[in-house]
Parts: C-alpha cells; sequence; structure tokens
C-alpha cells in the first residue's frame, strides 16, 4: 500500500546557490469531461500517463522534493508516480473535497522541507499538461528570481481562449489579476491571453496569500488566482512569462485534448530525432514516444511505431508497419515490414522479420536473422545465428552460427510448467522440427527434417526420428474407380 501522505524523507533541498526549488503538482481531479472512471492524470499519452510526464519535467527542471496533490483515486495515482520515480524525493497530500487550486496548493504545507517554507520558491504544476518543456520552467524560474516576484506566472496566447482564465494587465502591461473563464465579463472573455496554470512562487508570501483567499465567485472554490490580486494589494510583485508555443500548455479535459496531447508530444519527439540526424519519411504516419532514443543515419519509414524507452544505435532502418516497444537494438540493425517486438535486446547488423514476433526475454547476438512469421519468447541467440521462416522459439538458448529451419517449435509447455531447450553451436535443424523440452542438441549435430526430437542429441550426431515411409503404387488409380462405382467424379 502506498505510504502516508505527506511522508518526507530527509530534510534536505537542492539549491541554486540562492534557494531551494520545490514543485507542487495538482494531480487530485477527476477529469468528468473524460467520460472514464480512471482518474485523469492516469490517461495515458504514448505510453506514458499525463502526470508522469508533469513530474518528470519538475524534475528536470532541478525542483526537489516534488509534492504531488492526490485526491480522486489517489492510491493508484500515488503508486504509479513512486513506481516511476523510485529514486526522485516525491511526496504526497491528500485532497480529500476538491474544493480549487487554491486549497489544494495549501494541502501542500506539510509535505515542503523546512528550507522552502522558510525562503524557498515552488514551481505550481498542473497534473494534466503533459507537453511543458522543462526548459520553459527553468526560464519561468530565472525570470522569478531575477525580477524578485513573489508569484510569477506562465502565460501564453491561443486561438481560441475559452475555458481558461484570462490575463487582465494594467495600460502599462503590468499584471492585475487573473480572471476565470465563468466569472469574466464579455469584454474580458475576447482577451487571448491565458494562464496556463504554471506558476513560480516564494513559498512564504504566497502561503500568507493563500490564508486570505475566499471562495466569492459562482463555484464556491478557493481559487489560487485570487492570490494575485492579494499579493499586489499587499504590495508584492507579481510577474508573468509568456510561452510562444501556446500548444506546449495545453491542458487534457476532453478526448479531443487527449488526442491532441499525443499529436504534440509526438511532434516534439520527431522534431527531436530529425535534428540529431534520423530520417523521417512521413511524420504524418510515424508515432515515437518521448523516452525512445535513435542513431543518426537511422530511417524511420511510414507506419513506424516506437514505444517506452526503445533505443536503436546508429543506422538502423525500420520498415513499414513495425512496431516495436521498449527494444534495445544496435548499429545496422534491419527491421523489415510488420515487426513486432517488445522488450528484446538486439545486437548489431541483424535482420528481423518481415512479420516476426520478438516477445519479452528475447536476446540476440549480432549478426542474427530472424525471417517471416518467426515467433521468439524468452530466447537468446548467439552470434550468427538465424530462423529464417515459420518457427516457434521459446524458452531456448541457441548457441552460435545456429540454422534453425522453416517450421521448427520447441514445444516448451507440458500443460504445467515451462521447460528450457538447448541448441550448442553450429547445431542445424531441419525443416518441420519438434523440439520436446527438456532437451539439448549438441555442437555441430543435426537433426533431421520432420523429426520428432524427446532425447537429447549427442555433439556431431545426427538425429533422425520418422516413421518408415510406405509408397502404395496404384493407389490413386483404385480410388478414381472406387468413386466412379459410388456415382462420384
Amino acid at each position: 500500500m502506498p505510504a502516508s501522505r505527506g511522508r518526507r524523507s530527509s530534510d534536505t533541498t537542492p539549491s541554486d546557490g540562492r534557494r531551494p526549488l520545490a514543485a507542487i503538482v495538482l494531480s487530485a481531479g477527476e477529469g468528468r469531461r473524460l467520460k472514464s472512471g480512471r482518474a485523469k492524470v492516469l490517461h495515458e499519452v504514448a505510453g506514458r500517463a499525463l502526470v508522469e510526464y508533469v513530474v518528470d519535467s519538475a524534475i528536470k527542471a532541478k525542483a526537489s522534493p516534488v509534492v504531488a496533490i492526490v485526491g480522486f483515486e489517489a492510491d493508484r495515482v500515488e503508486t504509479l508516480i513512486r513506481e516511476r520515480f523510485p529514486s526522485t524525493k516525491t511526496r504526497f497530500a491528500l485532497q480529500k473535497e476538491r474544493l480549487g487550486t487554491a486549497d489544494a496548493v495549501a494541502r501542500a504545507r506539510p509535505a515542503l522541507d523546512a528550507a522552502t517554507r522558510s525562503r524557498g520558491d515552488v514551481l505550481i504544476l498542473c497534473g494534466d499538461v503533459p507537453s511543458i518543456p522543462p526548459a520553459a520552467l527553468r526560464a519561468l524560474v530565472r525570470k522569478h528570481r531575477k525580477t524578485g516576484a513573489s508569484l510569477t506566472i506562465l502565460t501564453t496566447r491561443v486561438p481560441d481562449p475559452s475555458g481558461y482564465g484570462r490575463m487582465i494587465r494594467d495600460a502599462s502591461g503590468r499584471i492585475e489579476s487573473i480572471v476565470e473563464e465563468k466569472d469574466a465579463s464579455r469584454e474580458q472573455r475576447r482577451i487571448d491571453e491565458i494562464n496556463s496554470g504554471v506558476y513560480c512562487a516564494r513559498w512564504k508570501d504566497l502561503d500568507a496569500a493563500l490564508r486570505k483567499i475566499r471562495p466569492n465567485n459562482r463555484q464556491k472554490e478557493y481559487y489560487l488566482t485570487d492570490a494575485v490580486r492579494i499579493l499586489l494589494a499587499s504590495g508584492k510583485r507579481v510577474e508573468a512569462v509568456e510561452h510562444a508555443e501556446h500548444r506546449d500548455l495545453l491542458g487534457v479535459n476532453s478526448r479531443r485534448d487527449l488526442s491532441a496531447a499525443w499529436s504534440r508530444l509526438n511532434e516534439q519527439s520527431l522534431r527531436r530525432l530529425m535534428a540529431a540526424g534520423v530520417t523521417v519519411v512521413d511524420p504524418g504516419s510515424t508515432w515515437v514516444a518521448s523516452g525512445v532514443r535513435v542513431g543518426r543515419d537511422s530511417i524511420l519509414h511510414p507506419g513506424v511505431t516506437l514505444e517506452g524507452n526503445t533505443k536503436l544505435g546508429t543506422g538502423c532502418i525500420v520498415r513499414p508497419g513495425c512496431r516495436l516497444a521498449d527494444v534495445v537494438a544496435g548499429a545496422g540493425t534491419e527491421f523489415l515490414d510488420h515487426t513486432v517486438a517488445e522488450d528484446v535486446k538486439i545486437g548489431d547488423a541483424c535482420r528481423i522479420g518481415p512479420f516476426a514476433h520478438l516477445r519479452p526475454g528475447t536476446d540476440l547476438a549480432r549478426d542474427c536473422k530472424i525471417g517471416n512469421f518467426v515467433e521468439t519468447k524468452k530466447t537468446t541467440f548467439g552470434v550468427g545465428s538465424k530462423a529464417s521462416h515459420l518457427a516457434y522459439l521459446g524458452d531456448a538458448d541457441i548457441g552460435n552460427s545456429v540454422n534453425v529451419g522453416a517450421g521448427t517449435i520447441t514445444c516448451n509447455y507440458d500443460g504445467v510448467s515451462k521447460h528450457p531447450t538447448r541448441l550448442d553451436d553450429g547445431v542445424f535443424i531441419g525443416s518441420d522440427t519438434q523440439l520436446v523440452a527438456p532437451v539439448s542438441v549438441g555442437k555441430d549435430a543435426y537433426v533431421a527434417a520432420g523429426s520428432t526430437v524427446t532425447k537429447d542429441v549427442p555433439p556431431g550426431a545426427l538425429a533422425i526420428c520418422r516413421g518408415e515411409q510406405r509408397n502404395l503404387e496404384g493407389w490413386v488409380e483404385r480410388r478414381k474407380k472406387r468413386s466412379k462405382r459410388r456415382g462420384g467424379k
């Protein structure tokens, strides 16, 4: 079970040389417009939950601790963050009733270090904004500290500001307030500069403002945006940083927004790869998760999907229709059309597919070939080994320079347990062979085509296991005559 809310590890906080920086991630919402039984921040985009991207950006902005405010499905959200960021100082605070953003931020008080509470800054982030770049957060912190502001707001301009709080400025351009959509006048709703929901604040000043906020609005909620008015009224400085690319800051409130987030994150990934020397033939049909790394001079053809922490070496080629998830492949490896691979390791200069299926636990050395309609699971291949056609190889340990013929099957499951198959270096397996595990074939041994091997094969031996062939001469003609007598054709 997740640890208790507000639990802290040590009371030390990294500093940039001036004052500590923590982060508060608002992730308590239900997200009713998604029409889902899951918490909004648990919905996935490009293989990762929304909140994962936000926590990751906070970490890359050098914030510690990262405090997640949880509410709906609190245990699941907390468990996911702990599992995904085991070495990061993450803490949690529970917002039982969703009483607004100011109430949510206030819940973080007990989880912050003493140094942060007395002299530090906090980043405040929304857990449903997955494409926010860490660079934008670092720029926000720099502006906040350079100006000596009590609160600095990350803003952007959007073609359609519907649903967002509007930035209200005076004639000289200074921030006056933030007005929520539901409380805005008709004239204020025409303003295209919006509050992204991302802030950097000096905690001591913000905390004082939080204690003064009252739910004087239509929703009867405690708005964090009211802190702007309170801070200005007390003579504090409020600044803003306008982010040029508004799509980086758009949150997810609907399934349509979820789709847009996929597109935006994919666009960022493809731009990163192409800038690093990777050819993407058709960006419109190529999907790459943010954690994927691809070496220069590699080529991604149309219809390719790269997921998880896939890492491809230099000069790799991924042909149309391939899906690779958590695949590590060496330089010069080629994936032919419609190959599927998940949680596998592949050496240099291998050739995989077409229509191959590499399941978790597959580990190929260099110069291997896995051909069309070959399936592997929890199987290792030595240098230069190959299975070129129509085979199933599960729980197998295959040595160097082994040839596995078409139609070969490792019969690894007896209905209760899985059993291993061992093929030593130089083994040649003929076509249509069944290897009934547990079984081993010794070095340089051959297995004749059409054999069912149930006993170990010694090194250098030829294993043959076939029924005796009988040729019944004249059988076809006799069959035709019988058929005619019965009225057949």
